[in-house]
């Protein structure tokens, strides 16, 4: 296993190397009851790693009874943006999710909106479920649960908002937390617990933490994450459940010049020094 410096080493090796602007990461680690990070308190731009306070924000609507999951929503594609209260779209292009976009003029059950909206990152399912739960229930179940490092402003794809300086951000420390209440229990129902978890277990998009398993393990590990990526950040954070261990919650958030490329694969190669300082020594052996 490496240590603490070892660690910070590497990870700021692979950040000059790639040319990255700025990397944040944080873990803690059930097995241990450890926890650590590099720069875990440097503001992001959230891009789609939002959209697991989002799923958090359903299920605890969820739990006071205020919707049922299989309850249906209107499928339709105009939001009013949080700069000036006039509408926009989701563009269809902008949009990786085609299932949402041809439901338009139907009705979804709201627990298919929250898969599509983490599996594969519906802009059009995200802004379906903010606009039913209301931008301010999504932070007050953020205070809730007492998480400092995640900032909810706006739907996504509200070019307005964003001109305007109206962002989502997110620390590494505090996606890590939200991870922490989702997995650890205790302020939401088992029954909700085991369906964000499903959720997430179910994502598409694997290029980030997955990636950076070793080959050996990656076989037989379980990843419930979200990705977010944009023109000048890529970020990932999930639960990584390995065999034989209690697992690990991890965010890897990194900022680039637009025209960098190769971002995916080195937020893999930080994946991949965290699995070697959390479980490298035990998976090793196995």
């Amino acid at each position: 296993m490496q240590d603490s410096g070892v660690l910070r080493n590497d990870i700021e090796r692979i950040a000059r190397e790639a040319g990255a602007e700025s990397i944040a990461i944080s873990y803690y680690d059930y097995e241990k009851d450890t926890a650590g990070s590099y720069h875990g308190d440097r503001w992001f731009h959230a891009a789609s790693t939002i959209k697991i306070a989002v799923l958090a924000a359903l299920f605890a609507a969820i739990d006071e009874n205020r919707f049922h999951p299989k309850a249906r929503l209107h499928v339709r594609n105009w939001f009013l943006s949080a700069a000036d209260g006039k509408p926009y779209q989701v563009a269809a292009s902008r949009d990786a999710n085609a299932t949402v976009q041809a439901a338009i003029g139907k009705t979804m059950r709201l627990e298919e909106l929250a898969l599509h909206m983490i599996a594969t990152s519906s802009n059009l399912a995200t802004n379906l479920l903010v606009d039913l739960l209301g931008r301010e229930w999504i932070q007050d179940v953020l205070n809730r649960l007492d998480i400092h490092g995640i900032d909810f402003q706006r739907g996504v794809e509200d070019e307005r908002a964003f001109e305007a300086g109206i962002n989502n951000r997110v620390t590494a420390n505090g996606l890590v937390s939200l991870l922490k209440a989702i997995y650890s229990g205790g302020y939401f129902s088992p029954e909700s617990r085991d369906q964000m978890l499903d959720i997430l277990l179910r994502q598409e998009f694997t290029s980030g933490i997955p990636a950076g398993l070793p080959d050996f393990v990656r076989s037989r590990a379980r990843v419930a994450n979200k990705t977010g990526e944009i023109s000048t950040v890529s970020h990932d954070a999930g639960l990584v459940f390995l065999p034989d261990r209690q697992p690990y919650a991890v965010a890897i958030l990194s900022q680039w010049r637009p025209d960098r490329s190769g971002r995916r694969e080195v937020v893999a190669d930080l994946s991949r020094i965290v699995y070697h300082h959390l479980a490298g020594e035990a998976e090793a052996d196995v």
